[in-house]
C-alpha cells in the first residue's frame, strides 16, 4: 500500500473499530483518557516522560551518535528500552550508557542493532504491525485485563512488550501476539505484579 494512502484509510478506519479500540489505536489523541487506566502512578508517568525527552536532549548534544544512528527511546515504569539502527554496536552502547546515567532510569535495554536504518517503508509497516497488536489485545481474556496495560513498540517488525502485568495476562498477551500476520519476533520487556 503507498505510504500516502496508509494514514488516510487508517482514520476512516479507525471510527470502525470501537470505542475503546479506537482510542488504543489513536495513540497521543487518547493519551490523557489512557493514563486514567494505567497501573503506573500519575508521577511516574510524568518521569517517563522527563525521561525520553532528556533521552533525546543526550541525541541532541551529541551528534556523533544521532548523524550515525536513527534511536528511538521508549521509558515505562522508569525502565528504558532503545530500539533502531546505528552504525555501530558502539555508538548503542555508548548511548545506552549515558541514558542508564539520566535520574530515576532504573534499567536500560539496549535493542538497538548494526546496520542501514529503516526506510519508510519499514516505518509505516511496524506503524501498522502496532495497530494491529494494540488491537489483538483486546482478545485477551484475563478477568480485569486492561489492553492499555500493555506498551507495544515495534521496529523491524520486532514487538516489544512492555508493562506491569500479572503472569497470566503476560502470557495470553505474548501468545496473542506471536499469532499475528507479519510479527517476526516478541520481546518481553514486562514487570511483573501480583494478581
Amino acid at each position: 500500500m503507498p505510504h500516502r494512502l496508509f494514514w488516510p484509510l487508517l482514520l476512516l478506519l479507525t471510527p470502525l473499530l470501537g470505542g475503546c479500540a479506537a482510542a488504543v489505536v489513536g495513540g497521543a489523541a487518547a493519551s490523557g483518557a489512557l493514563v486514567a487506566h494505567d497501573r503506573r502512578t500519575s508521577g511516574i508517568v510524568l518521569q517517563d516522560q522527563q525521561i525520553e525527552l532528556s533521552a533525546m536532549q543526550i541525541l541532541r548534544d551529541n551528534p556523533d551518535i544521532k548523524n550515525r544512528s536513527d534511536i528511538s527511546v521508549t521509558s515505562y515504569n522508569l525502565r528504558v528500552l532503545l530500539t533502531g539502527e546505528t552504525e555501530s554496536a558502539e555508538i548503542a552502547r555508548r548511548f545506552a550508557s549515558l541514558v542508564a546515567q539520566l535520574p530515576h532510569v532504573s534499567g536500560v535495554f539496549n535493542e538497538v542493532t548494526e546496520g542501514a536504518r529503516a526506510g519508510v517503508w519499514d516505518e509505516t509497516g511496524d506503524t501498522y504491525l502496532t495497530s494491529k497488536v494494540k488491537v489483538a489485545l483486546f482478545d485477551v481474556t484475563v478477568e480485569g485485563f486492561d489492553p492499555t496495560a500493555a506498551k507495544v513498540v515495534t521496529s523491524r517488525s520486532t514487538v516489544y512488550l512492555m508493562g506491569l502485568l500479572t503472569r497470566e495476562e503476560a502470557r495470553q498477551v505474548v501468545d496473542r501476539v506471536r499469532r499475528i500476520g507479519g510479527v517476526e519476533k516478541v520481546v518481553e520487556v514486562f514487570e511483573y505484579i501480583d494478581a
